[in-house]
């Protein structure tokens, strides 16, 4: 594996999409409220891109540093691991990530808000708590995702930041109904951790991470992944039917729920089996984060006037 393939693979680029989720849903609801702005669209969908490398790398770096990352993991090979990317070369990626995330914000935040002070001020916090997050989630010496948070910190990040604040920047203005989608999304995106903690829970023990799995129990995590997954179209639902004139057509985001009841079943039999290997289960952590995205592109599509 040549150089730049090593970093393709090192950045993870399949995760993104998940990370746009958010983005394109408060684009669509921007849409319907006649407020969408190209520009800011743009800029914060490349901010939570660039989000996301920076987790991912840094969550490389912290799972390789700690070795909870070692040759018994069964989850995708992992660069600074495996050894194919060394300590200082993560580390500098990460510190030019960081620097992109923090321009890219600046970007956003000058198109958004202009001469907005207080919501600058705010902004700001929000964008430097992101970046803060994305790196101290397996990073530094109290890395949150090894103490249970993880799951808080997508739901916040992913649904209520992701939506609700992306909102914000279009209209300059809170609106409460938006906190049920931004939930959905959110929802949908902590399933999405749940699988991989699932799937990891036996090395997570071995190196004393704690994630709610470990704590609870593969049994009990797929009864929370049922609540994740079933009570989130529920909540689209209900901002749907409070939205105005409403059309049986726009219930097509639950089209998504098909593909994750598939993976639901797929996901009870391999814990019912207790299996190991890794198979299965990076198999419906992809095909849920894809519907997800799926998920939140049907709800925006929904909004987008058509004349």
């Amino acid at each position: 594996m040549n150089k730049v393939s090593v970093w393709i693979s090192a950045l993870r680029l399949r995760t993104l999409p998940l990370a746009a989720a958010s983005i394109l849903l408060a684009a669509g609801l921007a849409a319907q409220a006649g407020i969408f702005n190209v520009l800011i669209f743009s800029f914060a969908l490349l901010t939570a891109l660039l989000l996301q490398i920076l987790s991912n790398l840094a969550n490389d770096y912290g799972d390789a540093v700690s070795g909870t990352d070692n040759e018994t993991r069964v989850g995708p090979t992992r660069a600074m691991q495996t050894g194919l990317i060394s300590q200082s070369g993560m580390k500098k990626a990460i510190m030019l990530t960081t620097a992109l995330c923090f321009i890219s914000g600046l970007c956003l935040l000058v198109v958004a808000l202009g001469s907005d002070l207080k919501s600058w001020l705010l902004f700001l916090l929000f964008g430097l708590l992101a970046i803060a997050a994305a790196i101290s989630y397996t990073m530094g010496k109290v890395p949150y995702g090894y103490y249970a948070l993880g799951d808080l910190a997508v739901f916040i990040f992913f649904g209520l930041l992701g939506v609700v604040g992306s909102y914000y920047l279009y209209a300059h203005t809170f609106n409460w109904w938006l906190l049920l989608p931004a939930c959905s999304v959110g929802m949908l995106s902590v399933a999405v951790l749940n699988i991989n903690n699932i799937r990891d829970m036996y090395s997570d023990q071995a190196a004393h991470k704690i994630t709610l799995v470990v704590l609870w129990g593969r049994k009990s995590a797929f009864i929370y992944h049922l609540f994740l997954v079933l009570t989130a179209p529920l909540l689209a639902a209900v901002y749907l039917m409070n939205s105005g004139t409403l059309y049986y057509w726009q219930f097509c985001f639950l089209l998504s729920l098909g593909p994750l009841g598939k993976s639901c079943l797929s996901l009870h039999h391999a814990i019912s089996k207790d299996l190991r290997d890794g198979d299965t289960f990076n198999k419906e952590l992809k095909n849920t984060a894809l519907s997800t995205f799926a998920f939140s592109a049907l709800f925006a599509l929904i909004f987008i006037p058509i004349n």
